[in-house]
């Protein structure tokens, strides 16, 4: 069976087409830049196990229709193609990041879940959006394909009610669903099934952190194979320093900036969310480069890791405290954390007392899974990358009886 896995963004189409259920990729793709003057098509097919072949198209794209098209086009393109027909697709599985308390499992895309999408849209304003309009395209190309939701905050249902309440007026959960979500939930699931694999534990009995990181990051506390805590929200803004936002804050700043300073609440908010973490404290979001920065002596990047670092490692203690029972791993995962082992390094120092003990050699790793703990260490150390685009095409698959949303 082909499940074609789409991930939209605001000015961007990620898509992956598997065969299943064994779960062979037969291309990957990404489009980006979807209007504006200068777009850019990666497309790779795998003709066989260990070999690629890259296709690159540097030409505008007017909207996520014409990207769509595209797309469609190159699965079956006689030289870049993999399909026969684009009726070869029998399911499109899309990442859908706000799901509220409304889709805590797999779901049949209906008229109905649309609705449900959109009206979660102000929750994620940056994502939802694009979303639906991955899915509304999709429908229009590829019509014989069921089409599949799987939200980015299903994993996270799981969390107690003691986690995810906010401690204001309970009308607003009540009346508004205002409370912790989380996201990256796809993600978390996919590295919590792998590493119980790792360590030799049923899904059911493993005790893991999960520290999802990349431009937008995220931890997670896994009891017992379940999401018991996260650092995300009702939006992705808060927990871990992040690329371009802030994570934790104090509410009050938000005040003094529009008491104090004059800020409107729009600025603010752009503030917040593309101006702050790394770029705001070192005024480069990208890892790497604050990284090389802070190796050459620049004190904004050393800082700045020293901020991002510190908020990791104070959720790893907030975590063990939480999860209530001896950890089975620490799991790194996602772009920086399955490439930068200086992140890897001080996330974790001085926590050998805790049973975390990192072996610098080990260490030495970009990419590739790999466990880092030194022997002495009682909790493993793992780096895992993540496959989200699998994870979304297994969940697809599995999906035996299709869950449809009822109002």
């Amino acid at each position: 069976m082909k499940v074609l896995v789409i991930n939209t963004g605001s000015s961007s189409i990620k898509y992956q087409l598997f065969t299943m259920p064994a779960g062979d990729v037969l291309c990957t793709g990404l489009i980006e830049r979807i209007g504006e003057k200068a777009g850019v098509l990666t497309h790779k097919i795998y003709p066989c196990s260990n070999k690629e072949v890259k296709h690159i198209e540097e030409k505008a794209v007017r909207n996520h229709s014409v990207g769509m098209e595209r797309i469609a086009a190159l699965l079956i393109d006689a030289k870049f193609g993999v399909l026969a027909s684009a009726n070869e697709v029998e399911l499109v599985g899309h990442r859908v990041v706000h799901g509220g308390e409304t889709f805590s499992s797999t779901t049949e895309i209906t008229k109905r879940v649309k609705d449900k999408i959109k009206e979660l849209s102000p929750l994620a304003p940056l994502h939802n959006p694009a979303n639906l309009i991955g899915i509304e395209v999709a429908e229009q190309i590829f019509t014989k394909a069921k089409q599949v939701a799987v939200f980015d905050t299903a994993f996270h249902q799981s969390i107690p009610e003691e986690a995810y309440r906010y401690a204001i007026p309970s009308k607003f959960y009540t009346e508004n669903g205002v409370r912790v979500y989380g996201f990256h939930g796809t993600s978390h699931r996919y590295i919590t099934k792998r590493a119980a694999s790792l360590v030799n534990k049923p899904l059911d009995k493993v005790n893991l952190i999960t520290i999802h990181l990349g431009n937008g990051a995220s931890m997670a506390a896994i009891k017992n194979g379940k999401s018991i805590d996260t650092t995300l929200g009702l939006t992705p803004l808060p927990g871990l320093v992040m690329g371009t936002r802030s994570g934790d804050i104090d509410p009050g700043v938000i005040f003094y900036l529009n008491e104090a300073l004059g800020y409107e609440l729009n600025d603010i908010k752009n503030i917040l969310n593309k101006e702050s973490g790394l770029k705001g404290l070192a005024n480069d979001n990208d890892m790497r480069g604050v990284t090389e920065r802070a190796a050459k002596g620049d004190k904004e990047a050393q800082l700045a890791l020293a901020v991002y670092t510190y908020r990791i490692k104070k959720y790893i203690g907030a975590y063990l405290a939480a999860i209530e029972a001896p950890l089975d791993a620490l799991i790194f995962t996602a772009g920086v954390g399955e490439n930068s082992a200086i992140i890897r390094a001080k996330s974790v120092a001085g926590l050998a007392h805790l049973g975390i003990d990192l072996d610098i050699e080990l260490n030495k790793v970009r990419g590739g899974e790999r466990k880092i703990s030194t022997k002495n260490s009682a909790i493993d150390i793992w780096v895992i990358p993540t496959n989200e685009e699998l994870e979304i095409a297994r969940q697809v698959y599995e999906l035996k009886s299709i869950t449809r949303y009822v109002s």
